[in-house]
């Protein structure tokens, strides 16, 4: 006779899908005050990926959760000096607005993987579950719900977070809601060792944020802290056209890109042709605007996952570092009692999204706008704070 026994289902008391800033920022908060949560991400390790992009810390929402997470003063370390300046050009680049980083504003800058590698050496080892991919979510009732992973592996928990981006397998437990394309391609192209190998497309954009507009479409660049420039070549077009470019051959792909540029000033379209490297093809999708849900037992999301919208309000991450904060606050709260800690937390989030996402889709009118720059220009011209 012979006996057999089945391993038991690991169970983790609070799972956060998706190991981006926002899902790191609430194991940190939740760490903080003593509570443990595990991260599960579906990269392969913590460097697997080039985490790139400059990210302004908004003193209200991302500079705010940092100070919670006992971690402003080491992102003060890391900031970078100057990424504060913005200047903004017509399409025959002309600067018809300028500012400089006078050190003393409110949004300083860091680029991502800093503030991701911050983030992660601030949790206690094995916090984060690597080449752990989510494919599905199901409720067992009472608040519980099984995560099944892409290794065929499952788990159950008691507290399910979906920090796990646009196209979230969380959320599908709250709301049908999917994103939808606003009507934006973006093209994406970098420029390394600019001040030696692209001295004017260096000196054109500057230290900072950069806009070129006009005509519905937009050059968006930044300098990175290596000392690249990172463009995004952005316009208005059908959902399908970033299709009918072969992104496999730079050159092909650049030509397809000037064709709609062709009347724009030489110093705009250099950042095209001078570009190194693959160019990258992204369309933007956003939520419906005012996106919320019933509250649900034993789950809720953060960041994109709950309020995805388009990139030109800048408050994408210091959205999702903000949920975070107040929602690990909350747990923390309310240890004993986490539905009421999920209900105050989804009494600020809901309101606070839907605010920014309608900024967000009006920034986008106004940067593709056919009188661009002007209702940009007039915006920082304004008596009002950017």
């Amino acid at each position: 006779m012979t006996s057999s026994t089945s391993t038991p289902t690991p169970h983790h008391p609070i799972a956060v899908i998706g190991g981006g800033l926002g899902g790191l920022m609430l194991a940190r908060i939740l760490h903080v005050h003593g509570i443990a949560a595990t991260v599960f991400d579906l990269e392969p390790s913590a460097t697997a990926r080039t985490q790139g992009g400059m990210l302004d810390m908004h003193e209200e929402t991302g500079q705010a959760a940092l100070r919670e997470a006992k971690l402003h003063d080491a992102f003060l370390a890391r900031v970078h000096p100057g990424g504060e300046a913005m200047r903004v050009l017509d399409k025959q680049a002309s600067v018809r607005h300028e500012e400089a980083d006078t050190g003393d504003g409110g949004r300083p800058e860091i680029d991502r993987g800093d503030l991701r590698e911050l983030l992660l050496a601030s949790l206690p080892e094995g916090t984060v579950r690597w080449n752990a991919k989510a494919v599905a979510c199901r409720a067992l009732g009472e608040g519980r719900h099984e995560v099944a992973l892409a290794d065929g592996t499952v788990f159950t928990t008691d507290l399910l977070i979906g920090a796990d981006g646009a196209w979230s397998r969380v959320r599908p437990l709250l709301s049908p809601a999917s994103p939808v394309y606003t009507g934006i391609s973006f093209v994406e192209l970098d420029l390394h060792d600019a001040d030696s190998r692209h001295p004017e497309c260096a000196k054109l954009i500057g230290g900072g944020m950069f806009f070129a507009l006009g005509d519905g479409k937009a050059f968006l660049a930044h300098r990175e802290t290596d000392g690249s420039l990172h463009v995004y070549a952005a316009l208005r077009a059908d959902e399908s056209w970033l299709d009918t470019i072969d992104f496999s051959d730079p050159a092909t792909a650049k030509t397809a890109l000037l064709g709609h540029f062709t009347d724009w000033a030489p110093a705009l379209r250099a950042l095209v042709t001078e570009a190194d490297g693959p160019l990258v093809p992204r369309h933007i999708h956003a939520l419906p605007l005012g996106h919320d849900w019933a509250r649900t037992p034993g789950v809720t999301l953060l960041g994109d996952a709950a309020h995805l919208m388009s990139p030109f309000a800048g408050e994408g991450a210091n959205l999702a570092l903000i949920d975070a904060a107040d929602l690990g606050r909350c747990l923390a709260a309310h240890r004993d009692d986490p539905e009421a800690a999920l209900a105050a937390y989804e009494e600020i989030l809901f309101p606070r999204a839907a605010s920014t996402a309608r900024d967000s889709a009006e920034s986008l009118e106004q940067i593709f706008a056919p009188d661009a720059p002007d209702p940009l220009v007039e915006m920082f011209t304004a008596a009002r704070p950017r």
